[in-house]
C-alpha cells in the first residue's frame, strides 16, 4: 500500500531534490491536502510508500517553480499536477515526473 514517488530533473539529468510536494483528496468537490513533504537526494518521497491512503480520486502537485528558480531560470509550470484514482486502500502505485522548465513528463502504474 502506498505511493513510491520520484521526481527527476530533465534539464541536468539528476534527481530533483528539494521539491516541495503535495498530496490532494477531493471530497463533495473540494480539493484539500492530504499530505505534504520534500523531495529527498534521490528526488524521492520515502515516507509515502507505507502510508494507507483512502480510496478516490487524488492528485499530486509538484511546486516546480520554487526549484527552478532555486537554479536561477524560469518555469513555464509553476506547479506540475497529476491525478488519479486510488481503486484500493491496500494498492501500491508508482509515480515518477520529469520535469524541465518548460516540458514535463509523468508515468504512473501499480506496484502491487
Amino acid at each position: 500500500m502506498g505511493i513510491a514517488l520520484q521526481a527527476l530533473d530533465g534539464l541536468y539529468g539528476r534527481p530533483a531534490a528539494g521539491i516541495r510536494v503535495r498530496l490532494e483528496r477531493i471530497d463533495n468537490g473540494i480539493w484539500s491536502a492530504d499530505v505534504k513533504a520534500e523531495t529527498d537526494h534521490e528526488g524521492r518521497v520515502g515516507e509515502w510508500r507505507g502510508r494507507r491512503f483512502d480510496r478516490g480520486l487524488h492528485r499530486i502537485v509538484f511546486e516546480s517553480d520554487s526549484y527552478f528558480v532555486g537554479l536561477g531560470l524560469t518555469a513555464a509550470y509553476p506547479e506540475i499536477s497529476i491525478t488519479f484514482r486510488m481503486q484500493d486502500e491496500t494498492d501500491s502505485y508508482q509515480l515518477q515526473v520529469l520535469l524541465s522548465p518548460y516540458s514535463y513528463s509523468a508515468y504512473f502504474g501499480s506496484l502491487t
